[in-house]
């Protein structure tokens, strides 16, 4: 990038945590970073990116970033992008990401911090145990074969509660009700069944973990109350997706995207941005295994809840209800006001949560009055937030997801070592559970934004409002 370009794409402010890249070149609408000055210089490399999803064809509004924006396959890990399918607006996988679906769970515990500590060691040595994670084959669900994994990836945690693992109220307080409705089995490959046959419950690697919490401060009462969560109480997080079954279908649905594009007279800047028009046969079939793969994510979740509430039952006597359960890598079909018109979009969030306001019909009943729980999980030592919904909301009712990368898994590995950053957080009264030292080494809280002022920035940026802080007493990480 010359000068010239440099000053024209520089984004401007345009009140506070809301700055604006005008459009040039090919792009179709401006881009809008919700950031402060801080997070923004952060996100210089990933704005180019914010830039070309901005030339999609169909797309309306702005090509939107989060505060925890960083780089990422074709879109930016924290963009958001909504392309309006009746004049041709097209589904990138790219704005979904390879591990689709993949999400935050948060569970409550009835009992404190305090009661659990007499059991806080066994209840960690029992997770461990149970909890299947790392990069390879191995899961909590042994299926009998290929015919039960379709039945997952029809059902999602639906089918999972139906077998047994969990309870009503888990379909509930999971988004579209543990299922989404229009999977379509026959688009996924047989290498993502290959892949996804043998890691159903499981945590995965890199950043997903399993992390017992305290409820430290809360901010908002009446949604604490409402979500089930109270200051002093025990939780557990669970971030996960869809494992390799995801990343396949992702691979295999780019490839076939990026041969079809010229038939739709489609051009991108950059090839990780392969897209088709939503009512291509293309698009379809992206959309129908997509959803596949979300409800694998949704089951592998309620597994791994399932899991751990009988390690927490068995350790320390006590049960577990789901708050909430939302992904933060899908497209989704919905239905938004777009100058002055309510229009049927797809909405790409990646690396973004769906944020809907109080009173939004898709919401449960008991959770209407206050607005959507948003779930954002910090780093290992650092705090974790519940948000919430509101009215207005930006970026098709959406907000920020985690505390975002700052550094690569390699620039982290050797800044410190396994052995001695568990010693770090165990010094500091979090129990470490690892699958591996270089895997917890890449993983320092050192590699990522400032979790509180990501959340302020979305707060201000009027996104979201804070509704709990939480932070970790202990973590099982892959």
């Amino acid at each position: 990038m010359n000068a010239t370009q440099a000053a024209r794409t520089r984004p401007v402010e345009e009140r506070p945590y809301r700055y604006r890249v005008e459009r040039h070149g090919a792009m179709r609408v401006p881009g809008v970073v919700f950031a402060s000055p801080g997070l923004l210089a952060d996100a210089e490399q990933s704005l180019a990116q914010v830039e070309n999803v901005a030339t999609l064809p169909g797309i309306v509004g702005a090509s939107y970033a989060m505060p925890d924006i960083h780089w990422g396959y074709g879109f930016p890990i924290g963009g958001v992008a909504a392309t309006d399918i009746a004049e041709g607006g097209v589904v990138s996988p790219g704005g979904v990401g390879f591990d689709i679906s993949c999400g935050v769970r948060l569970l409550a515990a009835d009992c404190d911090r305090r009661a659990l500590g007499p059991a806080l060691r066994e209840v960690m040595d029992g997770l461990d145990r149970a909890i299947p994670r790392g990069a390879g084959p191995g899961g909590v669900w042994h299926l009998s074969g290929p015919r039960q994994l379709e039945r997952i990836l029809s059902g999602g945690s639906r089918y999972a509660v139906e077998e047994g693992h969990g309870e009503e109220r888990d379909l509930v307080r999971c988004e579209d009700g543990g299922a989404v409705a229009d999977a379509q089995v026959t688009e996924v490959g047989e290498r993502a069944r290959e892949r996804g046959l043998g890691q159903v419950g499981s945590l995965g690697s890199a950043n997903h973990f399993l992390e017992v919490q305290e409820v430290v401060e809360v901010y908002d009462t009446a949604a604490a109350t409402a979500f089930g969560i109270a200051s002093g109480q025990v939780c557990v997080m669970i971030h996960c997706g869809s494992r390799g079954l995801g990343h396949q279908i992702c691979t295999d649905h780019v490839r076939l995207m990026d041969r079809a594009m010229t038939r739709y007279g489609i051009t991108v800047p950059d090839r990780q941005l392969a897209c088709t028009p939503v009512e291509s046969p293309e698009g379809r079939a992206y959309l129908g295994a997509m959803a596949a793969a979300a409800n694998y994510g949704r089951a592998n979740r309620q597994l791994l809840s399932d899991a751990t509430r009988r390690v927490f039952r068995r350790a320390a006597g006590v049960s577990l209800s789901l708050v909430y359960d939302v992904s933060h890598n899908l497209a989704k079909l919905e239905t938004h006001e777009v100058d002055g018109a309510r229009r049927a979009l797809c909405v790409h969030r990646k690396g973004a949560t769906r944020a809907f306001p109080p009173g939004h019909p898709d919401l449960p009943d008991d959770l209407r009055p206050t607005g959507q729980p948003v779930l954002i999980p910090g780093t290992m030592g650092t705090a974790s937030y519940v948000l919430a919904g509101v009215p207005g909301g930006d970026a098709f009712h959406s907000t920020c997801h985690g505390a975002g990368r700052r550094m690569s898994r390699h620039q982290a590995a050797r800044t410190v070592t396994g052995r001695e950053l568990r010693a770090r957080l165990e010094h500091a009264g979090i129990a470490v559970r690892p699958r591996s030292w270089r895997g917890l080494s890449e993983e320092t809280p050192e590699a990522y934004k400032d979790v509180g002022e990501v959340v302020a920035a979305s707060e201000g940026a009027g996104l979201c409002r804070t509704v709990a802080r939480l932070v970790p007493v202990g973590v099982v990480k892959g």
